[in-house]
């Protein structure tokens, strides 16, 4: 299956928006903004701070959404 392993995430601190890789088997609970360098963690009910911040879910979230 391919996935969409790149993301736009979005700093919640100061909206700055940078691009990113997504990791294909994993999920990732921390990202520190380029920006700001404050630790972005997952909302509650998210599993990773892409699904939480990016404009694109975590891989192991498109493979659930395709099943």
């Amino acid at each position: 299956m391919e996935y969409i392993t790149k993301t736009k995430l979005k700093c919640p601190e100061c909206n700055f928006t940078q691009e990113a890789e997504m990791p294909t088997d994993a999920c990732r609970f921390f990202y520190q903004c380029e920006n700001c360098y404050a630790t972005l963690r997952p909302n509650d009910g998210d599993c990773c701070v892409f699904c939480s911040y990016g404009d694109k879910p975590c891989p192991p979230k498109q493979l659930e959404q395709k099943e």
